[in-house]
């Protein structure tokens, strides 16, 4: 099972670092990490930019392009609100807000910087992520989890959109 697990990781590893514009997959990332000395939890979400753009296109300004030196400010904020809308996490069953920090372009992925600060202990996470699944049916979005000392990674579809780790 551990060998699926890694094959399909380094598959879906490749076609995230693709250079190439078009792409077969439709698949998003997103790590979650644990800092205990900032006690924050800090989130990298990595999207494809053409299906981002595609989605902030039919929801926000079909006048967008992303990846463009010249991008409106708008651009992040319209981010911020689809993924505010589209992930939430809870901690030791409570809701908690994000912070965008920001996001940057790299070959043909969106990094979007999040972080929830004042997190004194875990005792469960429970993530859902239903990042474009509104504009892509055959979207996967995996979310990979880096908390005290236990790495566990969890492939969320349409039907099955979140997923809990406990560490009691």
């Amino acid at each position: 099972m551990k060998s699926i697990h890694l094959i399909f990781s380094l598959l879906v590893g490749i076609a995230l670092t693709s250079s190439n514009t078009k792409h077969e997959y439709y698949v998003s990332v997103t790590n979650i990490e644990y800092a205990k000395a900032q006690q924050s939890l800090q989130i990298i979400s990595q999207i494809f930019i053409d299906d981002f753009e595609s989605l902030i296109r039919q929801r926000y300004d079909e006048t967008i392009t992303l990846a463009e030196d010249d991008e409106p400010e708008i651009v992040e904020e319209y981010m911020k609100r689809y993924l505010e809308d589209k992930l939430k996490i809870s901690i030791n069953g409570k809701a908690y807000n994000f912070s965008f920090i920001g996001k940057e372009y790299k070959e043909d992925i969106t990094y979007c910087y999040l972080e929830i600060e004042n997190i004194k202990s875990i005792k469960s996470i429970r993530v859902t992520n239903r990042t474009l699944f509104d504009i892509l049916p055959e979207q996967q979005n995996i979310v990979r989890l880096k908390l005290l000392d236990r790495n566990k990674s969890f492939l969320l579809i349409p039907e099955n959109d979140e997923c809990m780790l406990n560490f009691n």
